[in-house]
């Protein structure tokens, strides 16, 4: 009863931490990742003692198979298939040799500087391949960072897992043989890999969406639980696919491709609320991980294991310098280059094989828990300093009857009350020769979804319109006459 009351508990200290520091942690750019397993340091037998979480905790194994799931649905969910159809020549490169090459390279060094079978290689070359999203989250949204640079980090921390999961599970088939399996035990995981899999879920993501259609026509559906329901859809399509012998993994994530494709509302309603939700979970995990799994990595320094580190964290760099189009500036390809994290994704990854008790499965997770740990090191410290440095300048306004709102990354912020205006009265306006400047602020989704424009208008980017304003120089006297549908 004590350890439910120390984990309730943890999940509003996590709560708490998150939504108290979002904004000061925004400022700095130090991720997330760090605080929270900072986090658990404290809360672990290294600090207070309050909770242990073990590699054989029923609880470990919860947190990673439902945060993985939500990775792979999130991930798929939140990618644009216009981002898709307009760069699939980038996209090729960054999920075919950018992500394959780093993987069978760190691999090789695996088999050669730690002795690892074939397999195992596979395995942790494919786990450490994988580009954290929530270490780049950051990044992701901050427009002090070139729209090139975070369209490809987007797109590669969005789908590289998927790419690599079935390597995973392929190497964990021969694994589990202990010798090469039989032809129809390999024929058996690519069915429910490459097949079953994906049927499963793109049925879950068409139906839940299908369903959800035709209830909301009826006004009687809440737009926050419609997040919720994108969430119940990821953790069903699991559970269904698992349950008929597929990955449950592939699953969630050709639900959330499925939903991505067929509902453009659901998936502004999933970005507003349920990836936060989804946010708490993997920050949760983080947590759980910080008490003292992820600092066993420390436990198996040495010179074998740091050139192996040092090779893990570096191949990707020369590799994608040298595959990016060299129509992108040099210094957004050496961004691009430098920012490829390993996080959350690949600790849970090289968890699945643990969980299946195979042997030597231990091992390989120490050494991605050290293999984090430097990155959290070395890629959070650059992109602090990165963002830091690409700071937009402060603005401070003043006018009568406004409201002051601080926002990231600026001490004050007008936020006048929000009046109607009809199209005749913009036309009116416009025509008396006063300043006016229409702005789309529709979602980044929504705005990029529908190619309608209207003409003349200056897209304002929602998540941060002060910064976007002072960017685009926008006269402090207009009216600003905004649209978002």
């Amino acid at each position: 009863m004590e350890q439910f009351n120390t984990v309730v508990a943890l999940i509003g200290v996590v709560i708490i931490v998150a939504s108290l520091l979002s904004n000061a942690l925004d400022r700095t750019g130090i991720p997330l990742s760090a605080v929270f397993l900072a986090l658990g340091a404290i809360l672990g037998p290294y600090g207070l003692g309050l909770l242990d979480i073990g590699i054989d905790s029923p609880a470990l194994r919860v947190l990673a198979t439902l945060g993985l799931a939500l990775v792979l649905f999130s991930d798929a969910v939140t990618t644009e298939l216009i981002d898709i159809r307009t760069n699939w020549r980038l996209l090729i490169r960054l999920l075919g040799p950018g992500t394959l090459v780093p993987a069978a390279v760190t691999a090789v060094a695996g088999w050669l500087l730690l002795g690892l079978s074939p397999a195992a290689a596979a395995l942790i070359g494919a786990a450490l391949a994988s580009t954290d999203a929530i270490l780049l989250r950051r990044v992701l949204v901050s427009p002090a960072v070139p729209s090139t640079v975070r369209l490809a980090l987007r797109l590669e921390s969005g789908m590289n897992d998927i790419v690599l999961l079935p390597i995973v599970i392929l190497a964990m088939t021969v694994l589990a043989t202990e010798g090469l399996p039989t032809g129809a035990r390999m024929a058996k995981s690519a069915l429910s890999l490459l097949l079953l899999g994906p049927a499963i879920g793109a049925a879950v993501g068409w139906f839940g969406v299908t369903a959800l259609t035709s209830v909301r026509s009826r006004g009687v559906v809440r737009r926050d639980y419609e997040a919720l329901y994108a969430l119940a859809l990821a953790f069903i399509a699991y559970a269904a696919a698992e349950s008929a012998g597929g990955s449950g993994f592939v699953a969630a994530f050709a639900a959330g491709l499925t939903v991505g494709a067929q509902d453009v509302e659901l998936c502004d309603c999933f970005l507003e609320y349920g990836e936060a939700t989804s946010l708490m979970l993997l920050l949760l995990t983080f947590v759980a991980f910080g008490t003292s799994l992820i600092w066993t990595g420390f436990g198996v320094i040495d010179m074998r294991t740091l050139a192996f580190a040092a090779i893990a964290l570096t191949v990707r760099t020369f590799v994608l310098f040298a595959l990016l189009p060299r129509k992108v500036p040099a210094a957004d390809r050496r961004l691009i280059a430098l920012l490829g994290p390993r996080g959350i994704s690949s600790l849970l990854l090289s968890l699945l094989p643990v969980f299946e008790g195979m042997p030597g499965a231990e091992r390989l997770f120490t050494i991605t828990c050290l293999v984090v740990l430097l990155s959290i090191l070395l890629h959070g410290t650059g992109m602090a300093i990165l963002l830091r440095n690409r700071a937009l300048p402060e603005v401070v306004a003043d006018a009568p009857g406004a409201e002051r709102v601080p926002g990231p990354g600026v001490s004050d912020a007008l936020a006048p009350v929000p009046e109607r205006i009809s199209i005749e009265e913009f036309r009116r306006i416009e025509a008396e020769g006063e300043s006016v400047v229409l702005a789309d602020v529709r979602t980044e989704r929504s705005y990029r979804a529908d190619p309608r424009r209207a003409t003349g208008a200056l897209r304002l980017n929602p998540d941060d319109p002060v910064r976007a304003a002072t960017a685009l120089r926008l006269p402090r006297d207009a009216t600003l006459v905004l649209f978002c549908a």
